[in-house]
């Protein structure tokens, strides 16, 4: 029966890390309504989890992270039924954006349509060397819409403009290329290289992290001169804790010992 999973890895001091599964290998996790909605809620309740340090994003089995939208679903939409349906998919991609804490999209077999714009959604991308990439909608009548609009951002307009006028898909070496996926490696490595990025996010500081995704955001919104000045903010509130002068401090010490380690006797 199709659904999702979510796991909890605790990691002691360094905090939680959720795995978040969509499960629907039957039909290449495809999200119907139901499912779409499933997604969305379990993404918000995460976002109440203070201990939380990272989500890892991926899809049941190997042939797909997610392959799509439901077209057995939306053959039946009319134009009220089709707001609906689209809508409840950017709440899904929005509560990603909006998780306070970094999304990984692991991703292996096929990125396509609301597949995609699930991995444009999160904040880093890792594939798997066979990934496949497109938005096919066009192909069915339809345009691609919501968070596919983070596309040309993401890759630049003419690429975005190809995808999105032909319908054609593209693998993951030429995703690497293009920069919508950070790094790609073999099937055989994929769990290692998001594992790889999950001990890089724990070694930061966990309040910084949150403050840098926030701002991340801002900026993709605010001209630069209110960019530049939320930045400023953000700085000033980082040391609301303890956080900057524990974890320079801690920089500091372990520079001193290397130094001393160094010193000719």
């Amino acid at each position: 029966m199709a659904g999702v999973q979510v796991t909890i890895d605790e990691r002691g001091e360094a905090g939680r890390v959720a795995t978040l599964t969509v499960d629907n290998q039957a039909k290449l996790n495809v999200l119907d309504g139901a499912l779409t909605e499933a997604l969305a809620r379990a993404i918000v309740a995460l976002a109440n989890d203070e201990r939380l340090r990272v989500l890892v994003l991926r899809g049941a089995g190997r042939r797909a992270f997610i392959g799509g939208a439901d077209i057995r679903a939306m053959v039946t939409l009319e134009p009220e039924t089709a707001r609906d349906f689209i809508t409840a998919l950017h709440r899904a991609c929005h509560s990603l954006r909006s998780l306070p804490v970094p999304v990984i999209a692991r991703i292996e077999g096929y990125a396509l349509g609301a597949g995609l714009e699930i991995a444009a959604s999160c904040d880093l991308r890792i594939a798997a060397e066979g990934a496949i990439f497109g938005m096919p909608e066009v192909k069915v009548g339809i345009p691609s819409v919501i968070e596919a609009a983070l596309l040309p951002m993401l890759i630049g307009w003419s690429r975005a403009q190809r995808l999105l006028y032909t319908g054609e898909t593209i693998d993951a070496a030429e995703a690497e290329r293009w920069g919508l996926v950070g790094r790609v490696v073999p099937a055989a490595a994929l769990d290692a290289a998001v594992e790889d990025c999950v001990s890089a996010i724990l070694a930061c500081g966990p309040r910084a992290i949150r403050l840098q995704k926030a701002l991340m955001r801002a900026w993709e919104d605010v001209p630069p001169a209110e960019a530049v000045g939320r930045g400023i903010t953000a700085f000033a509130r980082a040391f609301e804790s303890d956080e900057p002068k524990r974890m320079m401090q801690a920089f500091l010490d372990a520079a001193a010992a290397r130094r001393r380690d160094d010193t000719p006797r």
